[in-house]
């Protein structure tokens, strides 16, 4: 018997039945689902020292359960002291299991532990299905250790739905369970 995430089993019992009645699609092949996400982490100061690329990259693995990819500049920017193909950033991209256990993980623990929380805005959509959550601190997550931490900084999680509207892709994160506020 293969493991199959919690979130993952919810969306195919639950979920899909729901968005089915609620935008009343002729297919159960055109309910919108979650693609990918995204987590990106940009380190404007690597450009004076090349350990926070290190740093962002090893509290990114420890978040999210895979290694990275360090991002390099594309051109040269004079205001910025950057030089084209120097490392600024960090990312990856989540599929499958991988990405429902760190929606749950999100979700569940991390989101709670922000300071003042009171929801996610529902502002944040490009027009296409697709949500961006930015995040202050990288402290809310329970794998990382606040004594090893060396500078607060936060990241970018991008959701990447199927969905074609982004009233569709609200439906969607909502029953996923993110909490968006009212």
């Amino acid at each position: 018997m293969t493991y199959i995430p919690r979130l993952k089993k919810e969306y195919q019992d639950k979920v899909v039945k729901e968005l089915f009645a609620e935008f009343g699609y002729k297919s159960i092949m055109q309910v919108p689902k979650l693609q990918k996400i995204v987590v990106s982490k940009g380190v404007g100061a690597a450009t004076a020292d090349k350990k926070l690329i290190d740093y962002a990259t090893e509290e990114l693995t420890l978040i999210t359960g895979q290694k990275p990819l360090v991002t390099i500049s594309k051109k040269d920017v004079a205001n910025f002291k950057l030089r084209k193909g120097v490392p600024i950033g960090s990312m990856v991209t989540l599929r499958g299991n991988k990405m429902y256990e760190f929606l749950d993980r999100l979700v569940t623990v991390s989101l709670p532990r922000v300071r003042d929380f009171n929801g996610i805005n529902t502002t944040a959509f490009d027009g296409r299905g697709n949500y961006n959550l930015g995040i202050k601190e990288q402290i809310i997550f329970p794998e990382i250790n606040i004594d090893k931490v060396n500078k607060i900084n936060g990241m970018d999680i991008t959701f990447v739905t199927s969905a074609p509207t982004d009233k569709e892709a609200l439906s969607l994160l909502k029953s996923l369970g993110l909490p968006f506020k009212k």
